[in-house]
């Protein structure tokens, strides 16, 4: 079952893509890669959650948190490919937890981002990780996440007018 059909069945309604509130862009693509920068629990352009984990959140409380982030990664993912069909896999997550020290179940908070990456793309969802632990992330956010996807072409336009390569024209040397 193809992602944007799996994405239908489990009632997921993604969100917009989020503005950035710096001086990036949401994803770059390089070949057949496509790099999405780190993302937090956002809604409207305010975050939906704030605090340390170990602290003001629970591992259960994050893990919610790092699947709404995920949610945000494949809205964007989709606002700048057009559809998640055109996901081959999920390469890469790098999962940045707001905790305070000796908090160390950081990778247990990011599954709930992992998780959702296997829901939607089943094998093509599991991936190389990285669950770090952070004193700060940007406004209080909990939760940082950024991902890199390996993506194929969109099917080839049909309809528009065919480009016919130019002549080549073989000239006679002088002597």
């Amino acid at each position: 079952m193809n992602a944007e059909a799996r994405i239908k069945e489990l009632g997921i309604t993604l969100p917009p893509p989020a503005t950035p509130i710096g001086n990036y862009v949401p994803g770059v693509r390089v070949g057949n890669f496509l790099y999405l920068s780190g993302h937090g629990s956002e809604r409207d352009g305010h975050p939906t959650a704030r605090g340390k984990l170990g602290r003001d959140l629970t591992i259960e409380e994050g893990y919610k948190v790092a699947r709404e982030v995920g949610l945000n990664l494949l809205g964007s993912a989709r606002g700048l490919l057009g559809s998640l069909d055109r996901v081959k896999r999920v390469v890469k997550v790098l999962g940045m937890v707001n905790s305070v020290d000796g908090f160390g179940a950081q990778p247990k908070v990011i599954n709930g981002c992992s998780d959702l990456m296997v829901e939607v793309f089943g094998d093509r969802g599991r991936h190389a990780r990285s669950a770090v632990g952070m004193a700060e992330l940007p406004n209080g956010i909990p939760v940082e996440i950024e991902m890199i996807l390996e993506i194929v072409d969109a099917p080839a336009r049909t309809g528009g007018k065919k480009r016919t390569p130019p002549r080549v024209v073989a000239r006679k040397r002088k002597r």
